[in-house]
């Protein structure tokens, strides 16, 4: 799981990144590419914390990559690295901007070049299926030739393959292709505080529909730099109700798709993260591998009931809330589970 930081040059990409991840990458001297985690706020982890006070506390994170490219292989340096990511986020200059069809022509500048990117793989990977007969083609080269057409005429409207329909079956095929169009992307217009509500009429322009976030990058530097008790002071002063950094967070864990579970005790509280749909054994992997290897059976409870049984996990008992489930549980998120395994 990872996020690729992309952006025009100036954009305020090193900035958040730092502001996130507490990372300063332009002191990275000499590297491509910096890596760092985020923290994910999480008031149920917050929560857990304060009523077992565990020895160590392991919230969730969120793996981000900023590349730093410059010259005429500046474009080559951004695919090699971010080949592997899972979303990207795209950070869009909007305080240097002079208007919204500037801030919506930034945007649209690098979208077609991740589009114009994957139009010329799909060209190329035509051009090759066509030299092979069609009899010697394996099963997933045959769903490409069906595929690639569909996928050409998105790309040449100008459209991200990520707005395709398309099949479990379909995207596992294009799977080794790392198309940009395909990933979830989320976009974050980078304003000045008198911009701070054109994120609405950014969405609108660009057509959309989701995953679109405004932050002043000046604002939140600021306040990433403060303690608890002063950062709630500055937000109250801009009638705000948490930084904007902490909903990029949050909104880039839910667009790669994952989700929490948690362990919970006096030696720690730890959020561990999983994708969506995922069940108990798979769960339980992310802890050790023999834990999957050897799963008996998870003892489960949601947040919410634990919370109602006054969160300790004896009232959890007493009150019957806590249940065993088998292999074929799907984790929800949220979950305190102790897993019962042997190897």
């Amino acid at each position: 799981m990872e996020m690729g930081i992309i952006g025009l040059p100036q954009s305020g990409k090193s900035s958040l990144f730092e502001i996130m991840t507490g990372i300063r990458s332009r002191d990275v001297y000499g590297e491509a590419f910096v890596r760092g985690q985020a923290s994910v706020p999480d008031d149920r982890f917050d929560r857990l914390v304060a009523i077992f006070h565990p020895a160590k506390v392991s919230p969730a994170k969120v793996p981000f990559v900023d590349v730093h490219a410059e010259g005429e292989k500046a474009w080559e340096t951004v695919r090699q690295t971010l080949s592997g990511a899972d979303g990207l986020l795209h950070v869009v200059d909007g305080f240097s901007a002079a208007d919204l069809p500037e801030m919506v022509e930034g945007w649209r500048r690098l979208e077609d070049e991740l589009i114009l990117s994957d139009l010329m793989v799909v060209e190329n990977r035509r051009e090759r299926l066509q030299k092979v007969p069609q009899k010697v083609l394996k099963p997933a080269e045959l769903l490409q030739v069906e595929l690639m057409p569909r996928l050409q005429t998105q790309l040449e409207q100008g459209k991200p393959l990520r707005d395709l329909p398309l099949t479990p079956e379909e995207r596992h095929t294009l799977r080794s292709f790392s198309f940009w169009s395909l990933r979830p992307e989320l976009v974050v217009l980078n304003v000045t505080e008198e911009r701070l509500g054109s994120a609405a009429a950014f969405q609108k322009e660009t057509g959309l529909t989701d995953h679109v976030i405004g932050i002043c990058g000046e604002l939140e530097a600021e306040m990433a730099g403060l303690s608890p008790e002063e950062q709630q002071e500055f937000l109250d002063s801009l009638n705000m109700t948490e930084p904007a950094f902490v909903r990029i967070i949050q909104a880039a864990f839910r667009l790669l798709g994952r989700i929490t579970y948690f362990t919970v005790g006096e030696d720690e509280v730890k959020a561990w993260v999983i994708p969506e749909g995922a069940k108990a054994p798979r769960a339980a992997a992310v802890i050790h591998k023999d834990f999957e290897r050897g799963f008996i059976k998870a003892e489960v409870i949601g947040y919410e009931e634990f919370i109602s049984c006054g969160g300790t996990l004896a009232a959890a008992k007493a009150a019957g809330k806590l249940r065993l489930e088998g292999k074929e549980y799907v984790v929800q998120d949220g979950d305190i589970i102790s897993f019962r395994f042997n190897v």
